[in-house]
């Protein structure tokens, strides 16, 4: 987990992550109060090194998020002693508050019944998290999801608010400002919960809304150039949004030091590269290679249909792009010694388990888990905290067009992980007309910005069809498109149905090798927002 000086960000917040599926949106709500935090898996604070990590961090309040596990199971994770011994407010949610009470002396047991989704929390005491929000005796909305419950407080702790299933929904010690939720204020089905978390962070724990992008654009250019010195980095361009914001930072920061590589693996959208030339080394005057690896790409994937293993070949492929074109910018003796990637922080948390183990890693990205052990260069990742919305927000920081800030996501690996199964060249070109006509429709429609992201997925499935009075035999073509705030959750964009036919038959009509076009409803989680 990256650490940064506390002259860095003067406030921050640490979150202790007990593997819940939202402690993501903790974070987020965090920083939409104008705060810093940061997310560390329990077992990253935990053994003989934790206090040290724990205060070197110097967070002015700690959150316990919520977590899979029962404090009733023998070895389920518990919060490093430190964390009651700082000084500093702490906020258990769900499976923290249970952590909290069984670790200060109180008691939880294992409940007659789940309760599990919208409940209402009787608020009957005043509180400093609920200033200004909820009044003793108001009823509210809240989202509960837990088998467990508290039973019996530990001492100097009282109730401040119950449940019909949690009698000890919210409880309180207000003299070491220890505080629990049983229910999970980060999510929207808590409709107040962000609020709450705003006055924990601010109110309670006392930290300043100092986290803005000017502020974050000023102290990264000066990381950058405290890591590199006057060493030469080279920058891997995507054509998406993470990787054009990543280069324009460090181009202000370090200057003529900066090259830019675009590697076109012949897996890119519909003229990815000529936009991708015209905004760099038109626009902004970056020095551009274009690396043609189209045979390199397609040939070492041939006959590769596994998706972590099409992953972890693209990662390393890159890699080897990289160095080898480093080596002929700078010579042998003279190359590159960083690598620039627009890492974000959820590809961190995605691609890294919250126990250290392998067990629940969701997906390796080619720029976090797909790197080569035998890699040459150190890695450059000035995006590395954000999420995706913040890098909208940096890349308008920055004064990057809005038509380039404001552009779908797109994967590292590019359409190989949109064609499940094997890739062919005749696949790729099959979808690569098919999502620019997608786009196209989407953008005909005023939906675009409307989308987080919009993409066409060519299935590995072949249907019989009629056209033009004879017999089709041709591909199935998936459609998806979502909503989301920064790509940790999402849900289907909810099309009129004329607008899905309509698509459908120009997909049909304008695409040869379809016959056949589905739409994915399909919300994250249960799944992610690529098919690979």
């Amino acid at each position: 987990m990256p650490k940064l000086s506390p002259e860095t960000h003067h406030d921050r917040i640490l979150i202790l992550d007990f593997g819940s599926q939202v402690t993501q949106l903790i974070a987020r709500r965090v920083r939409e109060a104008g705060v810093y935090c940061e997310i560390w898996p329990f077992s990253f604070a935990s053994g003989s090194a934790a206090s040290d990590r724990i205060k070197a961090y110097g967070a002015k309040g700690i959150i316990l998020s919520g977590g899979p596990a029962s404090v009733l199971e023998k070895d389920s994770p518990r919060a490093p002693e430190i964390v009651w011994q700082l000084g500093v407010p702490v906020l258990g949610i769900c499976y923290g508050q249970q952590v909290m009470c069984q670790q200060l002396g109180g008691k939880v047991e294992q409940g007659h019944t789940r309760e599990f989704g919208k409940a209402e929390v009787e608020v009957i005491d005043a509180n400093p998290l609920f200033d200004g929000v909820w009044a003793k005796g108001n009823k509210q909305q809240v989202w509960m999801s837990h088998g467990d419950h508290v039973t019996e407080l530990p001492k100097g702790f009282k109730i401040v608010g119950r449940s019909t299933g949690a009698p000890f929904a919210m409880i309180a010690d207000e003299a070491r400002r220890f505080y629990g939720v049983q229910f999970h204020p980060e999510v929207v089905h808590t409709p107040q919960g962000k609020a709450l978390l705003g006055n924990f962070v601010k109110k309670v724990a006392g930290c300043n809304s100092d986290w803005t992008m000017a502020a974050f654009r000023q102290s990264q250019m000066d990381a950058i150039r405290a890591q590199v010195g006057t060493g030469k980095v080279i920058c891997g361009l995507s054509g998406g949004v993470d990787s054009a914001v990543a280069a324009v930072l460090i181009h202000e920061a370090i200057g003529s030091q900066l090259t830019c590589i675009f590697v076109d693996t012949g897996m890119m959208r519909l003229g990815e590269a000529e936009e991708v030339e015209r905004l760099f080394r038109h626009h902004y005057n970056i020095p551009l290679i274009v690396a043609k690896a189209e045979e390199k790409f397609l040939g070492a994937l041939n006959g590769v249909s596994d998706p972590e293993k099409k992953r972890k070949t693209i990662g390393a492929l890159f890699i080897e792009v990289f160095e080898h074109e480093a080596k002929a910018i700078y010579g042998q003796s003279g190359g590159a010694q960083f690598l620039a990637q627009g890492t974000l922080y959820p590809d961190v948390i995605e691609s890294v388990s919250f126990t250290g183990g392998p067990s629940v890693t969701i997906k390796s990205h080619h720029n976090v888990g797909g790197l080569p052990e035998r890699m040459n260069m150190k890695l450059v990742e000035p995006l590395r905290e954000l999420f995706k919305d913040e890098v909208r927000a940096l890349g308008r920081e920055l004064g990057l067009p809005e038509q380039f800030v404001g552009r779908h996501p797109f994967p590292g690996p590019g359409l190989a992980i949109r064609i499940p199964g094997e890739i062919t060249r005749e696949k790729l070109d099959i979808l690569r007309k098919a999502d620019s006509v997608y786009l196209d429709a989407i953008r005909k429609a005023g939906l675009y910005d409307e989308i987080w992201q919009a993409f066409a997925v060519l299935l590995p499935v072949r249907t019989v069809g009629v056209m033009g009075d004879g017999r089709s035999y041709d591909y199935v073509l998936g459609l998806r498109a979502v909503t989301s705030v920064d790509g940790m959750t999402a849900e289907a964009y909810p099309f009129e149905h004329k607008f899905l036919a309509d698509v459908a038959t120009r997909l049909i009509n304008e695409v040869k090798g379809i016959n056949r076009v589905v739409y994915d409803v399909t919300s994250k989680p249960p799944g992610t927002i690529e098919w690979e």
